[in-house]
């Protein structure tokens, strides 16, 4: 399957599924479009046998916790200044 229809396919879906994870609509916006940025670098790597949903699900999950735990070290980097 083409990235460009995975990506129309989908798109809407991790991005529900991150709103979810998160309050902050832009946030979510931000972790959806990484998340498919992530997964055209990696797409070689999937397992066509396997259910895309789930692998991208897997991935934004993954870049929203990155994210929480970069925010989490830029706050605790900002206390530490004051």
């Amino acid at each position: 399957m083409e990235f460009e229809k995975i990506y129309q396919l989908y798109f809407r879906e991790v991005f529900l599924y991150v709103r979810s994870l998160t309050p902050d609509e832009v946030t979510a916006e931000e972790i959806a479009q990484e998340t498919f940025v992530k997964a055209l670098k990696s797409l070689n790597q999937f397992d066509g046998r396997k259910d895309i949903r789930a692998w991208l699900f897997t991935i934004a999950k993954n870049t929203y916790f990155s994210y929480c735990r970069r925010k989490s070290m830029m706050q605790i980097g900002q206390s530490m200044k004051t």
